[in-house]
């Protein structure tokens, strides 16, 4: 059976515009070179995973509810430009506050649910991300590139 392969972006910092603990529609504002980047990895055939730390959950800053409620619109966001999300995983835990988890980056926890689920190979797929935690993620998943999001930005 073929395996598929993806491309795994961070959001805060990738999707859009870093700000502390953003969990609101109204505080959320895209990067605009992330639809063009997408875009042309879902027309190389890549399924397209966000993978994000949510930390403000286990902060008692938002809840689950808020997070599945801004990431519903943002896949929506993506479908108005004609961008397939695949899937959404969140991290909703925190060292200090809920203890050690499997999920959170810099481990690879969520990009290997969507590895299992979705068939992917990792050494065929491609991690974006703005923080050294991302890159590691992909690392520590096997993913075959590893790419700073601070770097495609340069070539846009």
């Amino acid at each position: 059976m073929k395996k598929n392969k993806a491309v795994f972006i961070d959001r805060d910092g990738v999707v859009n515009v870093e700000k502390n603990y953003v969990y609101k529609i109204s505080d959320f504002e895209f990067i605009p070179e992330i639809f063009g980047i997408l875009k042309k990895y879902q027309e190389e055939g890549f399924l397209i995973f966000v993978v994000t730390n949510q930390a403000g959950i286990a902060r008692n800053y938002y809840t689950e509810e808020d997070v599945v409620k801004l990431h519903d619109w943002m896949v929506a966001k993506f479908a108005e430009k004609g961008i397939t999300i695949t899937g959404v995983y969140f991290c909703p835990h925190h060292p200090d506050i809920t203890g050690d988890c499997e999920c959170r980056k810099p481990k690879p926890g969520m990009l290997l649910k969507a590895i299992e689920k979705y068939n992917i190979a990792p050494e065929a797929s491609v991690l974006i991300g703005d923080k050294e935690s991302d890159i590691k993620a992909g690392e520590n998943a096997h993913i075959g590139k590893n790419i700073y999001i601070q770097d495609l930005l340069k070539e846009v």
